[in-house]
């Protein structure tokens, strides 16, 4: 009862038509809230191959999935796993980081994350709760003996699909907040805000599609970025040892 409840409040506040079809998409969201079915057979695929060495998965929202449509041989070319579903928020990617990220045995995971929850999508939260879900997700994968890149939240000065105004202020607290847990646990920060930000705190227009999401131009600046990341932390550890 508290299902059909909640379906129907959806669907009125979005201002959907209460179909059928539209129904049963959204039960399957309340079953899968995470979305752990997104990449199932595509994990269970690359843990059979046993060929882990240097794999890096990249952990996030919209952001890292359409990264792979814009600059599709930068994930073919370098083997790198994308793992981006978009409108996720911190805790959904949270409960599916074990099946996405650590089952998968990577070198490294590059986590971009907190936009969305910035935005509301799953409901308020704070820059607390946002930051505290990016480092648990650093917690784990280190437990696990993967190396970390913390991203920056890229600049954004706000949303076309959510009423939450003014976006830089949570941004640049979190930003700070990661980058210091990173600075201290010996982690890689990736600084992608400084590269991106206009003078308005936003995303540069010559770097985005909108005022969130980048355009081929800003993919390509990320991923000379996260490059320069990866090859240093791999070269960090090959000296270690």
């Amino acid at each position: 009862m508290k299902k059909f409840v909640l379906l129907v409040f959806i669907l009125t506040s979005f201002g959907f038509s209460q179909s059928q079809t539209q129904i049963d998409s959204l039960q399957q969201i309340l079953k899968d809230w995470a979305n752990l079915n997104r990449y199932k057979n595509a994990n269970a695929k690359l843990i059979l191959t046993n060929s882990n060495k240097n794999r890096i998965v990249f952990m996030g929202n919209s952001i890292t999935e359409e990264w792979k449509r814009f600059q599709p041989e930068f994930f073919s070319d370098n083997k790198y796993i994308n793992r981006g579903i978009s409108g996720q928020t911190t805790p959904q990617m949270l409960i599916r980081f074990r099946p996405d990220v650590i089952d998968l045995k990577p070198t490294a995971v590059v986590i971009l994350a907190g936009i969305n929850d910035i935005a509301e999508n799953t409901g308020p939260s704070t820059v607390k709760m946002i930051a505290g879900n990016i480092i648990s997700m650093a917690e784990l994968a280190e437990s696990n003996g993967i190396k970390v890149i913390i991203s920056s939240i890229l600049p954004a000065s706000g949303f076309s699909w959510s009423p939450i105004h003014d976006p830089p202020p949570k941004i640049l607290a979190i930003n700070t907040i990661i980058k210091n847990y990173a600075e201290k646990n010996g982690m890689t920060y990736l600084d992608y805000y400084s590269s991106m930000v206009d003078d308005h705190q936003g995303l540069k227009k010559e770097y985005g599609l909108d005022e969130v999401h980048p355009n081929k131009k800003g993919y390509q600046v990320m991923s000379m970025l996260v490059e320069k990341a990866i090859a240093n932390m791999l070269s960090l550890d090959h000296n270690k040892k």
